[in-house]
């Protein structure tokens, strides 16, 4: 209980034992303090602030920010007058405190804001006096917000070593000092990697430095002694140790004091850690910001005590781009998910999950390996009936019957290419049974299938039908097989020459060649030269084309075969026929269109991370859909290969644009093709080359094809979205955030037309995962346009850079304080130079979806991913598992190119 709420008394010419302030000061002159006490109801006092009252207004400046400023005051103090021998000798004892404790080394502080006292000491010593004394205050007032909690939280947020559990790190650094120590002593500059942190030798040797410094000892190495030692501070747990190394790091004089280019170092020191170069160039600008923030006397340097407050306090700061609320209705859905569950009841519920999350796969897949065993056990019978099988055996029903599974897989396989189709089918209610965003991973389960057929048709002709043929007895030959392979019964060599064997061998050697070509292996390896021409999307992209040759020849094969002769029983052209048709009726749509699809070029620029983007004027005929894609051909590189990029322009938009990562030959020499007739930007402006409408020189012709299907087209079918891109995988969902921030326009423009449908999807939540600080160049237009423009919050946008050691790292410390001062004073993010905030390290996605959950009770939350296989698999798993927990559901859906 505050028993008054402030307490004026006056310092007159008072003798003070041991710390004399003014005994000679007269009436004239007498010098007044402010002082705020509160009155407890067990007879104690507490201070709550001591000022100079000739320099401060403290009922309104502290009525106006919460903090005392200073103020120009002509008014003269109210005197309030105790009879209190007790507040008299606490006031004297306070007063002396406020000016000569000031001058001392301080550890702990509280910022405040307010206009500089003069630091200059060749002027009136009162005002340097008077800034000693508002910093000494700052310090009380910093003793006395300053929480175990706090202290607790600020901890977390200067961590040297990452400890995992479960890991003894001193063992660790113990054998690696076995493994680098010469002669018993450890070389100052092995100690990065002795203790874990080589990525980070610069920072590492500076806090080697300072653990020596604070020894009084310059030393190049050191024993296992001294190295436990110095391991022992690194990771103490109190937070006073933790913050005295890091102070000591900046402090390379010693002096208890920390100047400006001393922040300066520590901040460029940060910034080479965490391979922010940009943050490195701007070092000096960002060490003038935190001087000015934590120094507003001005008197040049910083303490250990304002370090400390900063670290308390920087979470004030990070308000923008926060994470979503955490509620107690979370934490009792979470408890709802930890109930024990029978080993029955686990695996019962795991295959329910699977069969609600895949039924459509699962039944196609049902349905065509049910057709291709009947193919199969129909080829068995017919030719177990026949005169051919008692010579060759039952190797002659396995080739037969694989043979039946190839024609159909070779017919089947074209399907989930033909794109057109396919997208269209997106649009009607088949869509709602068939698993098209699958198609991909169809073909590659078809081309399976296929090599399976090859080895079971092609290998038992090679290696058992055709060695029984040749020794058969001369009888048996006459009464089986002399009909089908002529009166004469073949030599071996004379059974390969002929049309039917000599067409497979071909076709097998063929795909063969295609299929080890299309292998992950062979598409993301390099080889050396001359051998780099077989890896890559090239060899991949040429080798498919091969399958003309491969169809021509299974004709042939089809019509030439030894155990048949009437032309209806070879019905290989009868299983191929449409889906051939259906394919050439594709490319040639796809041929005459693109024709028409020639657009001029509006816009090229170069970012950095090796990304091309490329702004084209939008066809009349062209619509699409957010998410879709289309593909683009530049003569130039080759007048034959199409690749697909993500359309990242809205439907809105009066252009088509695409952003295309150099990741291979093609966009490569892409890259070149363009940088040949780019400019370098104008001031201010991102991207290292670039072009406009307004270029004189002439422009390589742009081909494009499309739009077609994918997973992201169908957000709109959702209630919340999850959307999650790893480095160019951000590119389909940048034209979702885009389309709908137009949507909430005209969802606002039209909010009393009744008639008009409304948009399903309320929120949308984007994380951007990427290791590249130039990476935000990419799309900083549009994150500032949601940042400006989204005054109801419905997009919330979350970018992760993984390159910055994650937030509570030492490393990143610094970098995460002049992040928050930024952008409270600028608004302006340091790291991706736009008005989201961007998180150091991996998003934390059992949290994320835990506070979705909690945030959107019942919803259907779409999750789109387009990124690497590894973290496909986390973000599934987590569907999984939050929607065995409540009604809240999640839907995975991940790119497939």
């Amino acid at each position: 209980m505050r028993g008054v709420a402030k307490h004026e008394r006056r310092w007159g010419s008072d003798n003070l034992t041991g710390n004399t302030f003014s005994d000679a000061s007269s009436p004239a002159t007498e010098e007044y303090v402010e002082v705020t006490l509160d009155f407890k109801d067990d007879d104690t006092i507490i201070l709550r602030s001591v000022e100079p009252a000739g320099a401060f207004d403290i009922e309104s400046d502290t009525t106006k920010s919460g903090y005392l400023t200073p103020a120009s005051v002509s008014r003269s103090p109210t005197l309030i007058r105790s009879t209190s021998n007790r507040i008299l000798q606490f006031s004297q004892e306070l007063k002396a405190e406020a000016v000569a404790k000031a001058k001392q080394i301080s550890r702990r502080f509280s910022w405040g804001h307010g206009k500089a006292f003069s630091s200059s000491q060749n002027g009136a010593g009162s005002g340097f006096d008077l800034a000693l004394a508002a910093r000494a205050l700052r310090r009380q007032r910093a003793e006395l917000d300053r929480t175990k909690s706090g202290a607790q939280k600020a901890l977390r947020g200067l961590r040297f070593i990452s400890n995992r559990k479960g890991v003894d790190g001193w063992s660790q650094v113990e054998n690696n000092f076995e493994k680098f120590a010469k002669d018993g002593f450890l070389q100052r500059s092995d100690f990065a990697q002795c203790i874990g942190m080589k990525d980070s030798k610069e920072f590492a040797l500076e806090m080697f430095d300072a653990l020596n410094r604070r020894r009084r000892l310059k030393l190049d190495k050191i024993n296992k002694e001294e190295l436990y030692e110095f391991w022992s501070q690194i990771t103490d747990e109190s937070f006073d140790s933790r913050l005295q190394i890091f102070f000591d790091m900046v402090d390379k004089n010693e002096d208890g004091r920390i100047g400006e280019e001393e922040v300066k170092e520590i901040i460029e020191l940060s910034a080479s850690a965490n391979k922010l170069a940009r943050l490195k160039e701007q070092a000096e600008e960002y060490a003038s910001l935190i001087m000015e923030e934590l120094d507003p006397e001005e008197l040049g340097y910083i303490e250990l005590w304002q370090l400390e407050t900063l670290l308390l306090q920087k979470d004030t700061y990070l308000n923008y781009s926060q994470a979503l609320s955490y509620t107690s209705q979370a934490l009792s859905q979470n408890l709802q998910g930890l109930r024990r569950r029978s080993p029955i009841q686990r695996w019962s519920t795991k295959a329910i999950y699977f069969v609600e999350e895949n039924w459509k796969r699962i039944w196609l897949f049902v349905l065509w390996i049910g057709v291709m065993a009947g193919l199969f056990t129909w080829k068995w019978i017919q030719y177990k009936n026949r005169a051919a099988f008692q010579v060759m055996g039952y190797c002659l029903l396995v080739a037969k019957g694989g043979a039946e599974t190839l024609k159909l897989n070779m017919a089947i396989i074209l399907f989930p290419v033909c794109r057109n189709t396919i997208t269209w089918f997106r649009s009607t209610k088949l869509a709602q049974i068939f698993p098209f965003d699958d198609n991909i991973n169809i073909h590659k389960s078809i081309a399976a299938a296929i090599v399976i057929g090859i080895i079971l048709h092609a290998g038992d002709h090679l290696v058992c039908d055709f060695p029984r043929l040749i020794r058969s007895s001369p009888d048996a030959y006459r009464m089986y097989l002399a009909a089908d392979f002529g009166s004469k019964k073949p030599t071996y060599n004379q059974i390969m020459q002929d049309l039917e064997p000599l067409t497979g061998v071909i076709m097998v050697i063929l795909m063969a060649i295609s299929f080890t070509l299309a292998t992950t292996w062979f598409r993301r390896s390099k080889l050396p030269k001359p051998f780099n021409k077989l890896t890559g999307f090239n060899a991949f992209w040429y080798s498919h084309h091969l399958f003309v040759i491969v169809y021509a020849l299974l004709i042939v094969h089809g019509l030439y075969l030894y155990l048949e002769h009437v032309w209806y029983q070879k019905t290989t052209w009868m299983y191929i026929a449409v889906p051939v048709l259906l394919y050439a009726g594709e490319r040639t749509l796809r041929f005459f269109r693109s024709g028409f699809y020639s657009v001029p070029l509006r816009k090229v620029a170069i970012y950095p991370g090796k990304v091309l983007t490329l702004q084209v004027s939008k066809p009349s005929q062209f619509r699409y859909k957010s998410g879709q894609y289309m593909f683009v051909q530049c003569p130039a590189v080759s007048p034959f290969e199409w690749h697909p990029f993500s359309i990242t322009s809205a439907p809105g938009d009066d252009y088509l644009s695409v952003h295309i990562r150099q990741l291979g030959d093609w966009t490569n020499e892409l890259r070149r093709v363009f940088e040949q007739v780019c400019e370098a930007p104008e001031s201010g402006k991102s991207g290292l080359l670039r072009v406009d409408e307004s270029t004189t020189k002439s422009l390589p012709k742009l081909l494009i094809d499309g739009p077609y299907g994918a997973p992201a087209q169908d957000y709109r079918k959702y209630d919340v979205l999850l959307l999650v891109g790893q480095g160019i995988g951000a590119t389909p969902f940048i034209s979702i955030v885009k389309d709908l921030l137009n949507n909430l326009f005209k969802a606002e423009e039209n909010d009393g037309n009744k008639g008009r449908k409304s948009l399903k999807t309320t929120n949308a939540y984007f994380y951007w995962v990427t290791r590249e600080q130039g990476s935000f160049d990419w799309f900083k237009g549009v994150m500032n346009e949601v940042a400006e423009l989204d005054n109801k919050g419905v997009i919330e946008l979350h970018n992760y850079l993984t390159s910055v050691y994650e937030e509570g790292d030492a490393r990143s410390t610094l970098i995460t304080m002049v992040q928050a001062l930024n952008h409270a004073k600028n608004g302006v993010d340091i790291v991706s130079g736009t008005k989201v905030r961007t998180h150091f390290g991996r998003p934390k996605w059992r949290k994320v979806y835990s506070r979705l959950r909690s945030k959107h009770p019942n919803a259907t939350i779409g999750v789109f991913y387009c990124g690497a296989a590894i973290l496909a698999k986390e973000l599934n798993k987590q569907c999984y598992e939050f929607n065995q927990k409540d009604s809240t559901r999640f839907e995975f859906h991940k790119e497939h190119f």
